[in-house]
């Protein structure tokens, strides 16, 4: 089995700050997926495509923050 190469691409700091209420259940659960419990709670994340994929799925609710 081949071996996945891990390379430290940094750290992604995301903010929740625009309320999900009036949203999709789908949108509902992807903030939900991200660990995200407050409003304008800053998290970080791994750069990776997947976690950029799913903040591209509601740039209406998150930003990223420096």
């Amino acid at each position: 089995m081949a071996k996945k190469e891990e390379t430290t691409g940094g750290k992604l700091k995301i903010q929740y700050y625009r309320s999900m209420i009036g949203y999709s259940h789908k949108q509902k659960a992807i903030i939900k997926s991200l660990g995200i419990t407050k409003l304008n709670q800053t998290i970080e994340r791994p750069d990776s495509p997947a976690t950029r994929g799913i903040v591209a799925k509601v740039p209406h609710l998150l930003r990223f923050v420096d």
